[in-house]
């Protein structure tokens, strides 16, 4: 079947046509297979309710819950009953991953669309809307900065811990932010602070309101999407799969909630705009992006050959003149303007407030990682300081990014879908490389690349990539990532569910257990075949 645009050279190929025309655009006719996956899109909500049923007691809950409090379901969150909720917990993550993983599996033998896909990720994020945090607390965080905004405190300059009002919200910020300044964008914390007006000291309703105006992302990243896939030559199902059901999104982006997915928002709306030739749109949606979290300025230097390119006229240096000139003064206006509205005054302590998050230190950030090895093996020699070996790694790691980044915006020289392919590129990289790397920083790559081809055995390996960075941290939102039995757990798991993406049960494990008893298969539509 053939596509209506080139892909990307070197960019991932699917491989075997999926049954679903790679042309996404809105306005073609995709016609449905007949099978609906009502059984895997039930197991895969009855995870999301066990997920928010465990969240009661082993989620991000409160320091003063006002709903279970001291009361007769308290013993949830105290030994045993804290077990039981763990326990009830990852039983409904086990039976979200493996319902997400079968819808991908009659996705790529052509048995669904993306209208099923679609269905599936809003049954399962629906539980989630009301559920106490999941794998995080940064939610608390967001809401202690705006309501530092809405009373007159500097979130640039100040930390929660100074609100003097508020005492619910203030005591549920996660200890190691009570002190340190916002690293987010002046727009989101406009955001936050509407969000405390409207809710108050009630930390619950906050929460909640919180994830609704997320949503708002999530729409924009659905509405976009089919038109990515149109032009970058993608297959929609596919994008749909990774983008928006994937437990990335329906657990971090959520369930957490973080602020990246209205952020990954207005960057998927700028990229339609920059390869539908509405160039000054573009830069104004990805700077706004900008104003909500940082990293989505690693698109705008991208965004500049993609104008470039679509400038008439022979000379590519006055294009790029051009062009570059144009998105700076466009950027700076938005910029001011954006920061100003936001905060009052331009203020730029939001710049300096982007060194918190490198408090945290763990092994996921790659060269932190680095760092640690070095310093256990020279440590056994002499007893010296780790945070050196720690500071070094990061400093040669920022120095790759900075080259490797450079290099990817050269060969986007010549626009196109080459240009958003490297930024893609990029922000995964900066998602790995800088300091620090959060499980759910890896959307920012994963939400774009999603709509180029994708070959199945690529596929399979963001399925484990996946399932094992929503388990790197507990449910309360501690990392896990020195718990080494835990973790060879979770990678053991995503090992499996990278296989089981590729054939249904790679053990054999079901298979025996239907000879020994007879049973028949239970499969929705009948096996996929392997790639």
């Amino acid at each position: 079947m053939a596509t209506t645009t080139d892909p990307v050279p070197g960019a991932p190929s699917l491989g075997e046509d999926t049954g679903v025309p790679a042309d996404g655009h809105p306005e073609a006719r995709v016609r449905e297979p007949s099978r609906f996956p009502y059984r895997t899109i039930s197991m895969g909500t009855i995870g999301s309710v066990l997920l928010l049923l465990g969240a009661l007691g082993a989620g991000g809950v409160l320091i003063r819950d006002p709903v279970i409090g001291t009361g007769p379901l308290s013993w949830v969150r105290y030994g045993h009953g804290r077990m039981l909720a763990n326990a009830v917990l990852y039983a409904g993550f086990g039976l979200l991953m493996w319902a997400w993983v079968r819808l991908g599996r009659y996705m790529l033998a052509g048995r669904i669309g993306t209208r099923p896909i679609l269905v599936a990720a809003a049954c399962w994020m629906g539980p989630l809307l009301v559920s106490p945090p999941l794998f995080t607390r940064d939610v608390f965080s967001y809401l202690g900065q705006g309501a530092q905004l809405l009373h007159g405190l500097d979130p640039y300059a100040h930390g929660p811990a100074e609100l003097e009002i508020l005492p619910n919200i203030v005591q549920n910020v996660h200890p190691v932010w009570q002190t340190t300044p916002a690293p987010y964008g002046p727009l989101f914390l406009l955001v936050a602070k509407g969000v405390v007006a409207l809710t108050g000291d009630n930390v619950i309703a906050g929460v909640i309101v919180t994830r609704l105006v997320l949503l708002i992302g999530l729409g924009a990243v659905i509405w976009s999407m089919p038109r990515l896939v149109h032009r970058l030559g993608g297959k929609l199902p596919v994008a749909m799969w990774l983008a928006v059901a994937s437990p990335m999104t329906v657990i971090h982006l959520v369930g957490g909630p973080h602020n990246d997915l209205m952020m990954l928002g207005f960057l998927s709306v700028g990229l339609v705009a920059a390869l539908e030739r509405k160039h000054a749109v573009a830069i104004v949606l990805v700077t706004l992006g900008m104003l909500i979290k940082p990293t989505a300025a690693v698109a705008l230097p991208f965004l500049v050959w993609v104008w470039a390119n679509h400038l008439p006229g022979e000379s590519r240096v006055k294009n790029f003149f051009k062009a570059g000139a144009l998105s700076v003064g466009i950027f700076a206006v938005v910029f001011v303007l954006g920061t100003w509205v936001s905060l009052g005054s331009f203020n730029l302590g939001w710049v300096t407030g982007l060194q918190a998050p490198t408090l945290v230190t763990n092994w996921l950030n790659f060269p932190t990682g680095i760092g640690q090895a070095v310093y256990t093996l020279v440590h056994l020699v002499i007893n010296v300081p780790e945070s050196p070996f720690i500071t070094a790694a990061r400093a040669l790691a920022m120095l790759a990014l900075a080259v490797f980044g450079v290099r990817q915006w050269w060969k986007s020289r010549f626009g196109g879908n080459e240009a958003i392919f490297r930024a893609a590129l990029t922000l995964l990289a900066t998602a790995i490389l800088a300091p620090p790397t959060l499980p759910w920083y890896l959307t920012w790559g994963f939400v774009v690349a999603a709509a180029f081809p994708w070959r199945r055995r690529h596929l399979a390996i963001v399925v484990g990539v996946s399932i094992f960075l929503v388990m790197a941290y507990y449910p309360t939102g501690e990392q896990a990532l020195y718990d080494w039995w835990f973790v060879a757990i979770a990678i053991a798991l995503g090992v499996y569910a990278a296989a089981s993406l590729l054939r249904p049960d790679p053990l054999g494990l079901i298979g025996a257990w239907r000879r020994q008893t007879g049973a028949a298969p239970v499969e929705e539509g009948g096996q996929v075949p392997a790639a």
